[in-house]
This record gives C-alpha cells, structure tokens and sequence, in this order.
C-alpha cells in the first residue's frame, strides 16, 4: 500500500464530509450518536474479544503496566463510552449560535457565530476510548475527523469505528465524516501531520515524545499538552481528613493517567501530623515515596528526591514529596517544575485559595478537590478531545466549544458605508 497516497484519500474524503456535516441538523446529529451508543452496547462481546487480542499482543511485546491499563477495555469502561455518547447528545449544539448582536452607528448589526474548525486530526495512543470521544465530540460539533490511534490498539479501535459508522449510517450521516487510519505503518503519521490542504488542526494525545514530534514537524495548528506534572500542595490551614483524602485520591485512583498528582507539598507545620499517616497509607497501595531531605527526616523509609524527580510525569506508583515554609514557596515550585496541566490546595483559609487560583499558572486550579476531577466528562464537557495547556484557543479540558471557532456575521437592510 502507498501510506502517501492512502492517507490523501482519507483527507479528501474528510474535507468533502466536513462540508457536508455543515448542513447537519442537531436532530441529525443526536440520532447517530445515540445510534452509536446502541452499537457499542449490542457489540460489547465483539469489543471485549477485539480488545483481549490487543492485551495479548500487548504482554507479548511487553508493554509496561500503565500503558497495559490504559489499553484495556472494561465492561465498565464500555458503559462509561456509552454514557459519554448519550451526555454528548444532550449538550446543547454550539454551531450556528450567533451571539454579541449589536446595532453600530449605521444601522447595521455585527455578532459572532459559532462554527465549526473543520476537519479533526487526531494522534493517539493506547487508550480505545478515545476513538469514541474524539469521534462524538467533533460529530456534534460539525467536523470531520481522521483518527490515527497506537498500534497497541488497532483491533479494538476498529472494533469501535464499526460501531460508529454504524451509528453515522443509521442517522443518514456521511459515514466519512469518521475515519481510522486502518494501517499502523508510523509513516501515515508523518503524512497526516503536513495535509494542511485538509486537515484544520491536530490533537494528539499520548506519551510526551508523540506530543513533541507532533508538535515539531506538524505543519498544522496543534492542541495539546506535553506532560502532566499535577501537584497537591497541604496548606497549614488544610483540615486533616480532607488532606489525607485528597492526597491518596489524586495519586493513587489511577496512576497512567495524566491528571495523577506526581508531586505533594506540604506546609512544614502540617508535615509532622500528615506526613507520616500519608506515608502508611501509600505504603498500603505500594507508592514508592521520594522525598526532599526535610521529609526523610519525618520518614526515614523514604528515599531521597533527585532534582529530576520534581520534573518527572511517572505515570506509575511513584511519588515525589516537598515540604514547604509558606504558599508562595509552593507556588513558585508549581509554576517553576509544573507543567500548567492541574493543581490543587487543600486549605480552610479562602483568601489564601483565592491567591493560589489567582497565582498558579495552569490549565486547571482546584481549591479542596483531588487533581483527577481534570477530565471533561467531570466537567460537565460529555467527554473530552484532549486537554490544552496552552492559552490560545483552547486551555484545559476540550470539548465542544474548544472544536469549534467563530465568525463576524453582519446583518444589513441595503445599508452603504458612506
């Protein structure tokens, strides 16, 4: 096959079907996704066996424990795909919203509509589930999209996209308004990251070399997010159940994630009373604690931080631990060793949250709440395409409206500029 001359393909047949979805109606729109969801529950047999042979080949390549957890399909993660299509549904429809409407001195009108980016690059590896969010999220908001996921996860991924066309089908949806790049050849890669001729922008999602390829040779805007260093910090005026509960949360739900909190400050007066009951309760989920000399001194079992531990996404049971003399040491360790993805103060003063929202340079700041409710199914979002940590067009979480751009529309009555 010609990895150049297939992916041109895939682009054309994107561009044209992004023309078309301009004409979809909400109603359009709602009835495949909902069509999608029937066709993932009535396929969940199919998805779990297409899914156990990417395990397989998985373990028999050896792929490590984190990126193993991502790929694996669940009964419970199937359900959660499915309520994803269902929540995307029920969102309201940004495209065609015309808003700012105002009258100019003369006479004409001039407000804002919501359109869509057009055609939807996305890179992605291991986890299956984004094959659905990518695709439910740019359906509903009117584009296109080519998904191009990992290797590791082909056979579960085209499992998925059947359920989708599917879906499109039954809608009366062009069924190219998604498609999966079908071969696992890394070249279809570099050819979908220079079709600037149909692709509008690029997502991907996976470990921080992907994201820096992408992001170097893409001749195509990029949405994205290199890494997630999240941090917890324990202000002195942190009520001690919450802490204890926040703490383990943020690390421990889930470590291959990247909204896991990687390093925990803690205020050195609250340190003598948390620490060490941190310490016992991830010594029970086997975190492995590494820790500035200040806290070795309060758990001696703790092995010493390394200046490269502070900048370091583990995505694993690993945790780097700092104490701190006051919030604005911990802020200037935020937003000097951070990524900008998400962090956290657990606290009971509120002017001193209000200055950590204010002060933390990140996509998502959190006041008492464990750094994993960064998702856009949290949110409130359906699902999410990716989290931005960049600030222009879109930051954190995006969903529809961060898929979308907007337009100067003017409305006029045979009105001449004079």
């Amino acid at each position: 096959m010609n990895i150049a001359d297939y992916m041109q393909r895939l682009g054309q047949q994107a561009r044209r079907a992004a023309q078309t979805l301009v004409q979809a109606t909400t109603q359009d729109k709602n009835k495949a996704l909902l069509a999608m969801a029937d066709a993932l529950d009535q396929g969940r047999a199919a998805l779990l066996a297409a899914n156990q042979e990417d395990l397989r080949v998985g373990a028999a390549r050896g792929l490590d424990a984190a990126l193993m957890d991502r790929l694996e399909l669940t009964s419970g993660r199937i359900d959660a795909m499915i309520e994803g299509l269902r929540q995307v549904a029920a969102l309201p429809d940004p495209v065609g919203e015309i808003t700012e409407m105002n009258y100019r001195p003369s006479g004409i009108q001039v407000g804002k509509m919501r359109v869509p980016l057009g055609v939807v690059g996305m890179i992605y590896e291991s986890r299956p589930n984004v094959t659905v969010e990518a695709a439910s999220l740019c359906l509903k908001s009117g584009n296109a999209v080519i998904l191009r996921g990992g290797s590791e996860a082909i056979h579960s991924n085209r499992a998925i996209a059947a359920c989708i066309e599917q879906g499109l089908a039954q809608a009366g949806l062009v069924v190219e308004a998604v498609q999966l790049v079908e071969v696992t050849d890394r070249a279809a890669v570099g050819e979908l990251i220079q079709m600037q001729d149909f692709v509008d922008v690029l997502v991907p999602r996976g470990g921080k070399g992907l994201i820096e390829r992408i992001t170097q040779d893409a001749r195509i805007p990029v949405i994205k997010h290199l890494d997630g260093i999240c941090h917890v910090y324990l202000d002195q005026d942190a009520d001690e159940q919450k802490a204890l509960a926040i703490a383990l949360n943020a690390k421990t739900h889930r470590y291959g994630t990247c909204n896991t909190m990687e390093t925990l400050l803690i205020h050195a007066d609250q340190a003598p009373q948390l620490l060490p009951r941190l310490a016992a309760l991830y010594a029970e989920k086997q975190v492995e604690l590494r820790g500035c000399e200040r806290s070795r001194s309060l758990v001696p079992s703790m092995q010493a931080a390394i200046e490269a531990d502070w900048s370091t996404e583990y995505l694993a049971p690993i945790l780097a631990i700092k104490l701190v003399d006051s919030m604005d040491k911990a802020i200037e360790h935020i937003n000097h060793y951070g990524s900008h993805h998400t962090d956290a103060i657990v606290t009971e003063n509120w002017t001193r949250a209000r200055q950590f929202l204010a002060r933390v340079d990140s996509s998502s700041v959190m006041i008492n709440a464990s750094t994993r409710f960064a998702d856009g199914f949290e949110y409130g979002l359906g699902a999410e395409i990716g989290i931005s940590t960049d600030k222009i067009h879109a930051r954190g979480p995006v969903g529809l409206l961060g898929l979308t751009s907007q337009k100067y529309v003017v409305l006029g009555d045979g009105h001449i500029r004079q």
